[in-house]
Parts: C-alpha cells; structure tokens; sequence
C-alpha cells in the first residue's frame, strides 16, 4: 500500500495537532499593584503561551516565571529572551517619594528595558503612563481625541516622568527597528491606589477654584488591566487611552458623594498650595492643582473599536473609590490622623490650604531648631 502523498499527511498533522497557544508575555513591576492583577489575569489566559514576571521580589502568582532583579539592571536582557511581548509597569508614583530618586528610577528603567527588549529580540513593548499628559487646560475639548496634543508640563506629581517615558517610547522605534511601542493612558485610577486625584476625595469639602470647570472621568484598575491584556495580545496598539465611557461634571460628583464644596479664588488656592508644598507640608505641588480644575477627559474610541468595553462606569468607580477611602482624612493633599482631622474639620480644611501663620510659623521654628 503506497503512502499518503506528503502534502495529505500534512494537512493531517496540522489538523490533529492543538493550535499554539498565544505569545510569550513579560511583565514588569509583577509582584504588586496593577503589575500583579496584571500577571495573574495573563497566567490565567488561554490566549497566553507563558508569563515572565519580573520584580524586586518574587510575588505570589506561581504559574508565572520568576526573575527578581531591578529594572534598571541590564542583565533583564538576559531574562527577557523569549518573549514576544513586555509590558512595562514597574513606575514608582509614590507622593511620598523623594521627586529626584522616582525620576531616576523611572526614566533610567523605562530606557533599560525598551533597549534590553530590542536586544532580546522582543516586538513590542507595551508602556502605561496616564492621561494627564494631555495636559488639565481650560480649552481642552471634551473630550478630548486620542490624537490631540500633549500639553502636560512637569509641574505635577510625576507628569513629568510620565512625559518621558512617552518621549522615550516614541524614539525607540527609531533607534530599534523591528521594535513597536504600545502606549496605554489611563484616566483618573482607582483601585488600590494613592494619588494626589484619589486624595482630593479625602479631604472634608472639596476644593473648587472659583472660575474653574472641574470634569471627572475615572478608570477602575479591572478595566485597565483588561486594556493591558488587549494591548499584550496586540488586539489594540499605538496609542490610546483607558477609561469609563463619558465624565461627570464637579455638580454631580458633589450630589453623588455628599461631600460639599469648598471654593477659593484661583490666587489664593495656587499660591497657598505652591507655599504649603514648598516648606514641605503638602506632598503635592501646586500643579496638581490643575487637574482638579480643567477639563481633561478623554475619548477611548480606539479601545472601543477593537472590541473593549469598560465594566465599570465613571458613577459605580467614584462609588468604590468613596468606599476605599472611608476612614482616611486629608487636608490639602496631606495625610492626617484620626485625631489631628478630628480637630480640622471643615474649618482645618481651610486652614490647611491657605496656609495660615500658624502653619508656617510651626515649620519655621522647627527649621530653626535645626
């Protein structure tokens, strides 16, 4: 009996072997926060061939493949080898942190692992900065399109990093051929998270400037992490942002969350701000100010048209972010005790921002004792 002609035998074996699984995915900052849910979402796929987790200390999801090492260490070539796709997310934006050490951790691993990625044969790389590089102005548009420019300066907490990185991603192409840059811009995170955005709804009133047109478009981090996944598995690429569907306008987050208002004109409120941050107070800048101001919501139309859609809303995030930040009192932009918000109420609040002799004159005199 002849065999089989040999193009029949492999039209059997293709249709008797299992496909492939999906693309080699390594993810960085692996062990906590959005790099975590992120690991165990992609070990969890059917669409993921294998994970490569890389952080300072090893996490606790076991079907990933563990290197511990810092970002910045160009031995992470060695450990990237393999994989088809990195997603970047091992950012330090802690409020608290020192501003130079974070930028230099920041830039300096950002430009690591694109450069390790391209000499590991890696294809794309997949960064997550914000959608505060867009820049809190009040003639933004609402919203504004994926496309518009990048107006952000370096005047709020960690902006200017985050336009670094985008600068970074961008170049690299260029310098790397063969090498592609997803960016991925989140609106207002929640989950899990501390900002500067998630602190303005600790305080006791919220602060609007006077004159100011406030707009509000959260992302819960289950979305973000859904738009990361899309991203690894290269079903939305470029440029794009991440978010709830619309924004609420301040009036309606004020009904929504019982918090009243608390207004300043505009002079009053920077520069009480900028004094505050300055002698070391407040850990944010005046800057931060901005984005609880000006209109910077944006359009997420490039997710929607490859299929993505939020499961959360901007009403149901605001509702969770309330719920996570219940117990915890912050007086423009800085963490108080129990004790200390008992005392400040309403009236602390106003104290606190404006920056009142007493304030001061405490710090001078601690200066001074120095």
């Amino acid at each position: 009996m002849s065999s089989p002609d040999p193009q029949v035998r492999a039209a059997r074996n293709r249709s008797t072997t299992p496909p492939s699984r999906g693309p080699v995915v390594a993810v960085t900052g692996a062990a906590s926060g959005v790099g975590d849910l992120l690991t165990r979402r992609l070990a969890a796929s059917e669409e993921i061939k294998q994970v490569i987790a890389i952080d300072e200390r090893r996490g606790e999801v076991s079907e990933a493949q563990w290197h511990v090492l810092d970002v910045r260490d160009p031995a992470i070539a060695e450990k990237l080898r393999g994989a088809d796709v990195v997603v970047h997310l091992a950012l330090e934006l802690d409020l608290e942190t020192d501003a130079t050490a974070r930028t230099a951790y920041n830039v300096r691993g950002t430009q690591t692992v694109l450069t390790a990625a391209a000499a590991a044969g890696v294809h794309r790389v997949v960064l997550c900065t914000s959608a505060m590089v867009y820049g809190a102005l009040p003639d933004n548009d609402i919203p504004l399109s994926e496309d518009a420019e990048l107006r952000a300066t370096a005047e709020a907490t960690g902006v200017g990093d985050l336009l670094e990185i985008e600068r970074l991603g961008r170049r690299a192409p260029r310098a790397h051929p063969g090498l592609n840059v997803t960016v991925v811009r989140p609106a207002v995170l929640v989950g899990g998270t501390d900002t500067a955005l998630t602190r303005y709804f600790e305080s006791p009133r919220l602060l609007v400037v006077a004159g100011s047109r406030p707009t509000w478009q959260f992302c819960h981090v289950d979305d973000l992490v859904s738009a990361l996944e899309y991203a690894a598995l290269e079903k939305a690429d470029g440029e794009f942002a991440v978010g709830c569907d619309g924004w609420l306008e301040q009036e309606e987050v004020e009904e929504l969350s019982g918090i009243r208002r608390m207004e300043l004109p505009s002079a009053v409120a920077l520069g009480a701000a900028a004094r505050l941050h300055r002698i070391g107070l407040t850990p944010s800048p005046a800057g931060d100010l901005a984005y609880t101001m000006h209109p910077w919501v944006v359009s997420v139309s490039r997710l929607h048209d490859a299929g993505w859609r939020p499961r959360w809303t901007n009403e149901e995030v605001l509702a969770a972010l309330l719920e996570e930040v219940e117990g915890r009192h912050t007086v423009a932009g800085r963490r108080l005790g129990r004790k200390d918000a008992t005392a400040a109420g309403a009236a602390g609040a106003t104290v606190a921002l404006l920056g009142t002799a007493a304030l001061v004159r405490r710090a001078r005199k601690a200066r001074r004792r120095l």
